[in-house]
């Protein structure tokens, strides 16, 4: 099943780096499991909220620079947070950052603060 990006999936990808784009639209396209950009960017108080909530752990977050998307499984057309509808998403989405030649890195990766909705252009590579 071949699905799309919603309308308010693709307005949160404004202000989002380019080479990001362009990963999550061909995604979209190749992805087994429906999905939609929660976020994009970001601003300095949200990122704060976030943090005071313990969503996040840095006030250096790459969605402030536009390096970073969180994208959400939709199961039956609904927002998932189950861990295992991440796994064929994110599989998706490395093979799409692949295809194009885009460095990539998931917060499911990470073994400190593990992030299943978060993707980001790395800073090595990305300096903001």
């Amino acid at each position: 099943m071949a699905y799309v990006l919603g309308r308010g999936s693709l307005a949160k990808l404004t202000g989002v780096h380019p080479d990001m784009v362009r990963v999550i639209k061909r995604a979209i396209e190749i992805t087994p499991v429906d999905f939609q950009v929660l976020e994009g960017v970001r601003t300095m108080a949200r990122q704060k909220q976030l943090v005071a909530q313990g969503a996040s752990t840095t006030m250096r977050s790459r969605h402030l620079t536009g390096h970073a998307v969180d994208v959400i499984p939709l199961i039956d057309g609904k927002v998932s947070w189950h861990w295992p509808h991440y796994y064929p998403l994110a599989e998706a989405i490395k093979k799409a950052a692949s295809e194009l030649g885009v460095v990539i890195e998931w917060g499911g990766d990470w073994t400190s603060f593990k992030d299943g909705p978060h993707w980001q252009l790395p800073w090595a590579k990305y300096p903001a």
